[in-house]
């Protein structure tokens, strides 16, 4: 998931597609004068709103301070893949926590997915959900370890895929570029936008207050906690950080204790004029999200109203990569030769917060700061259930959120200046492996 985004570059200066195709209420005023709350949430985005709703929908009075506009970040701009389980894979919780605990994390990544479809339905959000995932391999031994994956998951979570190998794999996806597939139905997609905003409504329909271009420079510890912006403070009982607090301009200055252990990946998306519905149907015959299975990894889907959106490409030094239209319109028409002289209309890209082992990073600063990050690219739906969780916690019942919280994440080599070259030179490695 697309998390701290930049629109600041000359190539990136177009709005996204999902900007274009929605209309946004006015903006909500800045926080001006002093406030008080139960709770205090920074970050308008799934995982600041989810906590929101769920804090509410507890009793709580809350106040939920965004730095920008509702969803104007990861949430309203990335590739809109809602996918159960966890970039990381089971792995980190298998070996971190047993297996029983590990079961328990992968259920809750199940009851996100079953959490973002009852939002949609209870709040009646119009967000073009789908349903169907295609997580496909472009190599011989990249299908042998796609297929291993759909074993293990199927033998010790009881979660099975389709899966397709060799000309199989054409039933599932009209392109050359693969050679084995594992579809199944409980992931999918949706215009996160739509979902965003939608969000948000329901926030406002049980009592949040939202405060929009209001980035908190600063927030005081203690049996109570104050947040400061350039114009009001907020005083609360409890915190929540789920804006990517340890990114970006004000980030190490709110939560400097855990800032090293996320680093931002750039990943950048285009979006083709609208095809022929017949041609999207020839490609991608279930209309599922597709992702691969290499390190530096190419994703996509189409829209409602038929545009391929194809993400891909990262960059790990904070620059937008060059001829990134070009670039990405190369990549797309390899996996789909028939798009060849299909136009893109839009451009647009930004950060994935990713952990050093792509796990999530939930947990605790003091008694009564919490803080949500590390979705590692797997946020749409995973956000919903850690604003779940969260408020859980906040209400005295941590259990479940412990979990999450005993993983033990290192910070990235290197310290501040060293860490963005070390990644660098790694990701070369994987690039060069991705490429057999």
């Amino acid at each position: 998931m697309l998390t701290m985004l930049l629109n600041s570059d000359t190539q990136l200066k177009q709005r996204s597609y999902y900007e274009a195709s929605v209309q946004r209420l006015p903006s909500e005023p800045p926080l001006q004068g002093a406030v008080n709350a139960d709770v205090l949430v920074v970050g308008a985005g799934f995982a600041g709103l989810s906590a929101a709703i769920e804090l509410a929908q507890r009793g709580f009075s809350v106040v939920l301070l965004e730095a920008d506009r509702i969803c104007s970040g990861a949430s309203g701009r990335n590739g809109g893949q809602a996918l159960v389980g966890y970039a990381s894979g089971q792995e980190p919780f298998e070996r971190q926590l047993g297996r029983a605990d590990a079961r328990l994390a992968w259920d809750m990544s199940l009851e996100g997915i079953q959490l973002m479809d009852e939002r949609i339905a209870r709040f009646q959000i119009d967000c073009d959900r789908k349903s169907g995932y295609l997580h496909v391999a472009d190599s011989p031994r990249k299908a042998r370890a796609l297929e291993a994956d759909v074993q293990a998951m199927e033998r010790d979570y009881g979660f099975a895929c389709a899966f397709a190998r060799g000309a199989d794999t054409q039933r599932h996806i009209a392109s050359q570029r693969y050679c084995a597939a594992a579809f199944e139905l409980t992931s999918g997609h949706l215009h996160p936008l739509k979902y965003g905003l939608g969000l948000a409504e329901a926030a406002r329909s049980l009592g949040v207050r939202i405060y929009e271009q209001s980035p908190v420079l600063k927030i005081q510890r203690g049996a109570t906690l104050t947040a400061h912006t350039a114009a009001g403070l907020v005083t609360a009982q409890f915190g929540v950080l789920a804006g990517n607090c340890t990114l970006g301009e004000y980030g190490p200055r709110v939560a400097p204790d855990i800032a090293s252990r996320i680093m931002p990946v750039g990943t950048y998306m285009v979006a083709t004029a609208p095809l022929e519905p017949g041609l999207c149907q020839r490609l991608i015959p279930s209309n599922a999200a597709v992702c691969d299975n290499n390190f530096v990894l190419d994703y996509f889907r189409f829209s409602a109203d038929h545009r391929l959106l194809f993400g891909g490409r990262v960059s790990y030094t904070t620059r937008t990569p060059g001829n990134l239209e070009v670039v990405m319109g190369q990549r797309m028409r390899q996996v789909f030769p028939a798009l060849q002289g299909v136009p893109i209309e839009y451009v647009w890209g930004g950060f994935v917060d990713i952990s050093m082992n792509r796990a999530p990073d939930f947990g605790r600063l003091g008694d009564n700061l919490y803080y949500l990050h590390g979705f590692s690219g797997h946020g749409v739906a995973l956000t919903g259930l850690a604003g779940r969780l969260v408020a859980e916690a906040v209400a005295g019942q941590a259990g479940r959120f412990d979990v999450f919280a005993a993983l033990q994440h290192r910070a990235f080599p290197g310290g501040a200046f060293l860490r963005t070259p070390s990644l660098v030179l790694g990701t070369l490695f994987f690039r060069l492996r991705d490429a057999f």
